[in-house]
């Protein structure tokens, strides 16, 4: 039997592609601001000029036509690895059910896929329940399904023949290529089944340590995998007949039923693997832009890259369940999961090139050394898949296209979306010369615009100001923004900043988030924004005699202890929490001194204490009147003298993407009857 026992990481590709974007500017949506470095999160090199690390930066970032170029090589790798989602259960599970076939020689096929789907749809329909209360069967499962493997290995070859430990001798790939010719280089598709997972084992260092998995593959995954397949090397030398079947027809009768039993759970558990997997790197591209807005559900509490996608689940069950009852046996299923892992070898191995360069700062040779052995292994492989690909090999081909053409294409509708926003901000002397009642009504409130610019403000604002008669007396423009980082902390994660006069009363928020992170628009995100916003003008009070600047910002480095302190503190505040505040904004305002600074916070404090009074009780009656939140539609349409497949793309595949997917105002969780919708066109 093939059992395909992969333990998939969470999204190595978009990972790599994330820690390259860290260190060199090749992200296509330029949204990131000074301040996103400093987080503890955020950790990049400088590099020397003249280094190759430094040229090698230049040169990305050079053209943009590299940086999209990288772009889809981690795109492609993303849809394969999406591919493998679908065939591992595929393949695990229809493989695992072909033993009850073996035991009973009369069973039509059939029936083996009835069961086989009968599992897989069992499998599916339990992922909204999540792992955290059965996962941690998982480690024992698997270690016992490999020291069974190991152990009837190991009697196999006692039992018939042991000169097939002979094989380990290089010499023997030699004369097997020179006798089998091309029959024998295109085997090599088959044996790439013998090793996956392997690769991926390296993929958990999120969850483990490195010398666990070290350890766990030289003394378990290695030895038991070597003695499984040698032990079906000595039976199949006496029975060459059961070449089809080798693994279940290998097994002792007396342990027969209980090693069946073992290897379906083995199988569900290496199918989970790659389902959670897929959900892993489909929150990923989500959070960098390349993937439509779909419902991500948080199934554990404990472990943050526990997650569930509805809608990606559906897809991969029906998916999963079309190639079992479409292929109907484990060859071909075999084939087309082969075209997928080498494909994902490929793309893993040329960003792992760069990684070298630009963030492990190897030297040149070894990069070199490291990248010929690397492809020459991988593309041996990679050519003799090729063969294979009227035998099953296309499908990973299929879904792979299909899920490029769909993140592709909204990449590309959000940069240009961006862009137009970029393009049309609001002038700051525009918005001044309207005064401080922006030439309408203010009405007792708060209305939080939500834009996807970390800067500026969106042109929306500017179509609200000029159709409607009237606006909220305070104004914070929200920014719901991913970082190419794991995680943001949560004391780090707003950005405030006051836009114009005080008098104005408008405030950007900044919400920063890594791309494991989850972002639910809730009670808690609302509370946390408005502390983060009176803590602020806290601050910026604290600050007026220490700085000859205007603008102040706050990037939550206060823990929320400290918070609590300075907003239940009617001026009267402690020199711990003095302290506190000044360490936390030292980077943006010049400290001579920690007495100096103590001693100008307190007399800045009691000079502008009534006027900080007064805002914060403005504010605190503003957010009592009613908070609003405005949403922006853009819609996007491409112009008419784009080429047709531009208007294909844009006019037809985006806006179906667009309809299909959720709402803004879902994601956000924002209430009907507080809910602003303003729309506008633009045209690429």
């Amino acid at each position: 039997m093939l059992l395909i026992y992969t333990l998939h990481g969470s999204g190595g590709t978009f990972a790599l592609y994330s820690l390259l974007c860290r260190h060199a500017k090749v992200i296509t949506i330029p949204n990131q601001h000074r301040t996103d470095e400093e987080l503890t999160t955020y950790s990049r090199s400088t590099f020397h000029e003249k280094s190759f690390a430094a040229k090698t930066k230049r040169w990305l970032e050079h053209q943009t036509f590299r940086k999209n170029a990288l772009l889809m090589l981690v795109l492609v790798g993303t849809c394969m690895v999406i591919g493998d989602g679908i065939l591992t259960p595929a393949i695990s599970v229809l493989s695992a059910s072909g033993g009850i076939k073996v035991d009973h020689p009369h069973m039509s096929n059939g029936v083996v896929v009835l069961v086989a789907v009968v599992i897989l749809v069992g499998l599916f329909s339990l992922q909204h329940y999540g792992t955290d209360r059965v996962g941690w069967l998982f480690a024992p499962i698997v270690l016992l399904w490999f020291l069974l493997i190991g152990g009837i290995g190991m009697l196999n070859i006692w039992k018939y023949d042991s000169s097939v430990l002979k094989a380990f001798s290089p010499v023997y790939i030699y004369r097997y290529f020179r006798r089998g010719g091309r029959d024998g280089w295109t085997s090599l598709g088959g044996i790439m089944l013998s090793i996956t997972g392997t690769e991926a084992l390296f993929a958990d260092l999120a969850h483990f340590p490195v010398s666990a998995i070290q350890i766990a593959f030289t003394v378990v995954v290695f030895p038991c995998l070597l003695l499984a397949y040698s032990g079906q090397a000595a039976y199949l030398m006496n029975h060459q007949d059961h070449v089809v079947d080798a693994f279940y027809r290998s097994i002792p009768d007396s342990i027969y039923w209980p090693v069946f039993i073992v290897a379906t759970a083995a199988a569900i558990v290496a199918s989970q693997a790659t389902i959670s997997a897929t959900f892993s790197i489909i929150k990923q591209a989500l959070a960098l832009g390349c993937f439509p807005r779909v419902k991500v559900v948080h199934t554990s509490k404990k472990f943050l890259g526990q997650i569930y996608i509805p809608d990606i689940n559906w897809i991969l069950m029906i998916l999963c369940i079309a190639v079992t009852a479409g292929f109907k046996n484990q060859s071909q299923i075999g084939n087309a999961y082969g075209t997928a892992v080498v494909i994902v070898m490929l793309a893993t191995t040329l960003l792992m090139t760069l990684i070298m360069i630009l963030v492990w700062r190897c030297h040149w040779i070894l990069v070199l050394i490291f990248t010929a052995l690397s492809l020459v292994v991988e593309c041996t492989y990679f050519s003799a898949v090729l063969f294979k690909v009227d035998q099953g090999g296309w499908v990973p081909l299929v879904i792979a296209a299909a899920f490029l053409v769909i993140m592709y294409v909204w990449h590309y509708g959000t940069v240009k979306r961006y862009e137009f926003e970029m393009h049309s901000k609001v002038s700051m002397a525009w918005i001044l010369g309207l005064g401080p009642s922006l030439g309408l009504v203010r009405v007792p409130g708060i209305g939080l615009v939500y834009t996807e610019l970390a800067s500026g403000v969106p042109h929306i604002f500017s179509h609200f100001i000029t159709n409607l008669p009237a606006i909220h007396s305070v104004v914070v423009f929200v920014c719901v923004k991913y970082l190419p980082v794991y995680t943001v902390p949560e004391e780090e994660r707003f950005l405030v900043k006051r836009i114009g006069p005080k008098n104005f009363h408008m405030f950007r928020c900044v919400a920063r988030y890594g791309y494991k992170d989850l972002h639910k628009k809730d009670e808690n995100f609302e509370k946390k924004l408005f502390d983060s916003l009176f803590l602020f003008v806290r601050l910026e009070a604290m600050m007026e005699g220490c700085s000859d600047s205007d603008e102040y910002s706050l990037y939550g480095q206060q823990t929320l202890q400290s918070t609590d302190g300075l907003l239940n503190n009617n001026g009267n505040s402690t020199s711990s929490n003095q302290d506190l505040t000044m360490s936390s904004v030292d980077s943006i305002v010049p400290v001579k001194s920690p007495l100096h600074v103590n001693s100008t916070v307190m007399s800045s404090s009691q000079m502008s204490s009534h006027t900080e009074t007064d805002e914060l009780e403005f504010l605190n009656s503003c957010r009592d009147a009613g908070v609003v939140h405005i949403l922006g539609n853009t819609v996007v349409r491409a112009s008419r003298g784009s080429k047709f497949y531009k208007k294909i793309a844009i006019d037809y595949i985006y806006a179906f993407l667009r309809k299909i997917c959720r709402e803004n105002s879902v994601i956000f969780n924002v209430p009907h009857e507080s809910l602003l919708n303003v729309g506008q066109i633009f045209y690429v």
